[in-house]
């Protein structure tokens, strides 16, 4: 605000006498919750004469100016125009005090006047309402919605009036714009009052940085998870208190910055809804990346054990199980980690905050994935025993089938509302780095004659490849279909 009067001085009064550069700031009188207004006195070259000018919210400052009642009710209907305009009203007031301790001359630096304790002691002028006009961020209306469409409520906690305050409301979309409780009305109810009132009211007006205090923890009393944003110093205790305390970083305070757990580079409220929907993948691709390691080393844990338990050949072996891991580990670390965000991913309601990062039904659903490559691969080893193939036929074809599988269960878990062939066409470069570097590895391991022996596999023939293929595939077959027929794998 102060910028702006400061800007305004400068376009329409400059080269008149309205203003001083050469005055200098001898004492301020700042804001408090008893009175909402500030003074500063000024002291003219000659300090024979102080300017004090008060501004502040409108009743303050008539207050100040012991107005009438007739005069106070034409203030009031300025008020209620410019603020139905969607205008912050201040009041301007000024007051003189004359040094008397300054000879004519011209004071001395010990030739000072003692100030008036209060700002109720000096004799002020009332002189007009000033508007200043905070235009809504053409982006702001959309992203209002987008919270409304994520499940997430937005209330307005503002100082300014209640009709400035629906008139910004009406502007960006807010729910329930006329209905607005007051700082006054805040005041005058009980916390139980307060707390039922808030689930139906989402605009606060007139409200003083200490009261904002009082909402946050009715808000969290109601169950609610509470992100606050501020940039004050009053701001601070709010800021504390809320779950998510969200700090302005170019025009806030160094304590709003420090009592906060995030800051806001731009003060843009897009920012807070870029930064959900980027907390909402995160979270999501965490959840992928577990479910994947969770369901790929079933079958290697499966392959591992029932060999020894039927007295079958061993099925993998250390060399191979080090394979399996360099494609697993940059999956988890760099596939799902780079993997976009759901389509839906702001079209769903919050997660409780209680739930784990590993739930129950994630470990179901990777379980089942798990049991069924599980299951394929056993198939595979009981008809090629049943086949007659030797010992290391049987261990390729069951290993290439892993491996395919493996890449499948990638491939399947980059979303769990899409398709495999929608997903394809996001972009994600570590994706095909893994997918090629896996196959191609894959490949020499089946027909480089060194890597063969290596990994101890036998011949593998355009049938038992295709086999392994098709296997790898059949086992999340399942898995696409349900998301073809619309269950709700994910959140």
């Amino acid at each position: 605000m102060e910028k702006a009067f400061r800007t305004l001085g400068d376009h329409f009064l400059a080269n008149t006498e309205h203003l001083h550069t050469n005055w200098k700031l001898v004492r301020e009188y700042p804001l408090s919750r008893e009175l909402l207004a500030m003074s500063l006195v000024w002291s003219t070259p000659e300090r024979t004469d102080y300017v004090i000018a008060a501004k502040g919210a409108p009743e303050a400052v008539a207050d100040l100016c012991h107005l009438d009642a007739s005069a106070i009710a034409e203030m009031e209907i300025q008020v209620a125009e410019m603020a139905k305009d969607g205008l912050r009203v201040l009041a301007m007031a000024k007051a003189n005090l004359t040094n008397s301790a300054a000879p004519a001359g011209g004071a001395t630096g010990s030739d000072v006047t003692p100030m008036p304790v209060g700002q109720h002691d000096f004799d002020f002028e009332f002189l007009g309402l000033i508007g200043l006009a905070d235009p809504v961020r053409p982006a702001v209306p959309q992203a209002i919605q987008e919270c409304y469409a994520a499940g997430i409520r937005v209330a307005m906690i503002t100082g300014d009036y209640a009709e400035t305050a629906r008139n910004i409301a009406r502007q960006i979309g807010l729910k329930d714009a006329e209905e607005v409780i007051t700082g006054a009305e805040l005041d005058a109810m009980s916390d139980a009052t307060l707390q039922e009132r808030i689930e139906s009211v989402n605009i606060f007006a007139r409200v003083v940085p200490e009261q904002k205090l009082r909402l946050v923890d009715a808000f969290k009393a109601n169950g609610e998870i509470v992100a606050m944003t501020g940039d004050g110093v009053n701001d601070a205790p709010a800021l504390k208190s809320a779950h998510i305390g969200i700090a302005m970083g170019g025009r806030g305070t160094d304590v709003a910055r420090e009592s906060s757990d995030l800051v806001l580079l731009d003060d843009d409220f897009l920012s807070i809804v870029s930064a959900i929907r980027l907390g909402r993948r995160i979270f999501d691709n965490l959840t992928k990346a577990m479910a994947y390691i969770f369901a790929v080393h079933v079958p290697i844990a499966g392959m591992s054990l029932l060999p020894v338990l039927f007295e079958w050949p061993l099925m993998l072996l250390p060399l191979h199980i080090v394979f399996l891991e360099l494609i697993i580990d940059p999956a988890c670390s760099v596939v799902f980690e780079a993997e976009g965000e759901e389509s839906n991913v702001m079209h769903r309601p919050p997660r409780k905050a209680s739930e784990p990062l590993f739930h129950a039904r994630m470990i179901g659903i990777s379980l089942a994935q798990g049991m069924m490559v599980l299951a394929i691969m056993v198939a595979l080893v009981l008809t090629a025993r049943a086949r007659g193939l030797s010992e290391g036929d049987t261990r390729a074809v069951t290993y290439a089938t892993l491996i395919i599988a493996n890449l499948c269960l990638i491939l399947t878990n980059r979303s769990w509302s899409d398709t495999i062939l929608k997903t394809m066409r996001k972009h994600n470069a570590a994706l095909w780095w893994v997918l090629g570097g896996a196959s191609i590895f894959l490949g020499l391991a089946l027909y480089l004659p060194f890597l063969r022996d290596l990994f101890r596999f036998g011949t593998v023939h355009p049938l038992d490849l295709a086999i392994a293929l098709g296997a790898g595939v059949a086992s999340i077959l399942w898995f696409e279909g349900l998301k073809l027929a619309g269950f709700k794998l994910g959140r």
